[in-house]
Formats: C-alpha cells, structure tokens, sequence
C-alpha cells in the first residue's frame, strides 16, 4: 500500500501516520505551487541551490500555512551525506528555518520526543527515511543519498533511539520518495560499497545492466539495513513514488543538477 497520498499539490502525507497520531504533522513537499522561477519553479525549499533567497522564504511561509507549523519552530540542516545525527530540543527551535546560515553544520538526521518542533530536510533524489517510535512521543528524519545509505544512515538512527531506551521493535518507518532503480545507475565502487554491508543478505538491491554499471534500489537497500538493525518488517512502509520518474518532484539527475529542493518534515504539534 503505497503510504503517501497527494490532497494538496504542494505536498503529499504519510496517510496512515495521520489516521493515527492526530498531533502529527509529517511528510514531503512536490515541486509545484511556490514563487520560485526559472530552474527552480516553482516551490523550491533550498536556500542553498541558487535560488532567489526571498523567493525560498515565501515558499517555506506557504508551506507553514498549510501545515499551520510556524517557521520559526522549524529546524534545518547543512546536508553533507554523511550520517551525523542530532537530537533537537525547543531551545533549537528556528535555527535553518528562514536561513542558511544558522542551520545545523554536517547534519543529516535529525530526532525529537518534543511537541512544536518540525524537523525538516531537503532533498531531489536522495532517500528521505521517516521514524516514529510513539510510545515514546519520539520523532526522526534522515537523508540517505547513497553515500548517507552505504554508511546506513537508517541503522544509525535506530541506535540512537536505543540509548534513549526505545528497542528496534518499537519503531516504526517509512521510507519516502526518492530516485527508483531504473532511473539510477552507478558503478562498481558504488557497488562494493553495498556489498560490504549485505554480505549475509541473499536478495541484492542491484543488477547488473552494462560492463561496470549497475542500478541500484535505494528504497530496498535501506528497508534491508532497517531490517537488519532489528526494525520489524511489518513496521517498515515503502513508497512507490520516484523523483525522477513522477513530475511532483525536482530530480538532480533528471535535471542534470539545475534544479530545487523538495523539503521533508516530521514533528508533532502542541495541543
């Protein structure tokens, strides 16, 4: 069953997290409904990719009108494929919402059993990975590109959530849109890279399609680290939808790296 659904064309949300968590607030921006021009039409998130800095503002402040979560408890990352991961507290709040600047450095994971704080990050083809533990009131988000995948990122975050006391069994993910294996195609170090982390694993999420050239399913590659750091399968939902294939999305390899920046976010709001 595919977890997100599209009842506004700027956004899409992780249905069934919503049916069952009223004070959440979670999912993925498209591509349409912003002010952005040019490459970046029209609802760019990245203040980092060239885009018109106020044209970036305006779009974050539509979307903090639609999600009614104001900007100023959003947080934001300095995104550098690597697995670096932060929990955030209210004290946090606002910083990489209206600016660059003030993001978090080298981030890219992010969790908090907070209320009236979103955590965003941004993405346009990399594997944004969704948690929820709710028992614990506990939140997170990470950006798995296959560098952020191959260092398992996803496992990461489960360990993090351990030393918060909260076992693999009680958390549950989704793992969001992203670039599919017909539309991504790497090479052998990329390969033996996921080799090394699925040694035990029969089922590969790659095939070979030239001499030297592989396509990759990201989406099952990080399900089979999920599922390898104790995450139940039954917990782990998986979308169908792929940033290049689908025109909701900006993809960096479909637009040849001129192109925005969807924006991920998870957080519950105060009640």
């Amino acid at each position: 069953m595919e977890p997100f659904a599209l009842h506004n064309p700027s956004y899409l949300s992780i249905e069934n997290w919503l049916d069952q968590y009223p004070d959440l607030v979670v999912g993925m921006t498209t591509k349409h409904g912003g002010s952005s021009k040019g490459y970046f039409e029209s609802f760019n998130m990245g203040f980092h990719v060239g885009d018109s800095i106020d044209d970036v503002l305006k779009n974050r402040l539509t979307l903090s009108a639609k999600l009614k979560f104001p900007l100023n408890c959003w947080v934001g990352a300095e995104q550098t494929h690597d697995i670096k991961i932060k929990k955030v507290t209210r004290q946090d709040r606002g910083l990489g919402a209206d600016s660059y600047q003030d993001a978090f450095r080298d981030t890219d994971g992010f969790y908090t059993n907070e209320a009236g704080i979103l955590l965003t990050l941004c993405f346009a083809d990399c594997v944004p990975l969704y948690f929820i533990a709710p028992k614990f009131n506990m939140v997170g988000l990470a950006h798995a590109g296959w560098k952020g995948t191959v260092h398992e990122i996803g496992k990461h975050m489960v360990q993090a959530w351990g030393t918060e006391g909260i076992g693999p069994e009680e958390i549950h993910a989704v793992i969001g849109p992203c670039i599919c294996e017909e539309c991504y195609i790497v090479d052998n170090r990329v390969v033996n890279l996921v080799e090394n982390i699925l040694e035990d694993v029969d089922d590969k999420p790659y095939n070979l399609i030239s001499d030297g050239q592989y396509s990759l399913n990201l989406r099952q590659l990080n399900r089979q680290i999920l599922l390898k750091a104790g995450v139940l399968e039954e917990n782990i939902l998986t979308t169908g939808y792929c940033t290049s294939c689908d025109n909701l999305f900006f993809s960096h390899r479909k637009d040849l790296g001129k192109t925005g920046r969807m924006l991920s976010f998870i957080g519950r709001k105060e009640i």
